[in-house]
């Protein structure tokens, strides 16, 4: 697979399970320099949130998470990204844990939202 450069793309939850905060309303700006890459995410349950991470040369994605929910309860967790394409849009295949906040574990797809 082509590598993966994830700086300026925007993605939108379309599946989470497991009982995190993020939801089809939760919308993520990824940036990318290198191999670092870090964002923002907000909407739906999430106030505000933070990644930070790195891009493996197979375009996976390692990161940690930090973000206030509309409770105002401080969060955080780390995450494991795999990319993969359907009909040319970008998906994310996340497994997730919480390290800080909530405990337990869980599953999720983010989908690339294209620019007009």
């Amino acid at each position: 697979m082509k590598p993966i450069n994830y700086d300026g793309k925007v993605f939108k939850s379309i599946l989470n399970q497991g009982g995190g905060d993020v939801d089809s309303e939760t919308i993520f700006f990824y940036h990318q320099k290198d191999n670092y890459l870090w964002g923002h995410y907000e909407g739906g349950s999430v106030a505000v949130g933070v990644l930070m991470g790195q891009v493996g040369p197979d375009g996976t994605l390692q990161f940690t998470y930090w973000h206030y929910n509309l409770s105002g309860e401080l969060k955080s967790g780390t995450c494991h990204s795999t990319a993969k394409f359907n009909a040319g849009v970008l998906h994310l295949h996340e497994k997730w844990r919480w390290t800080s906040g909530a405990k337990g574990a869980g599953t999720s797809i983010i989908q690339e939202i294209k620019k007009e």
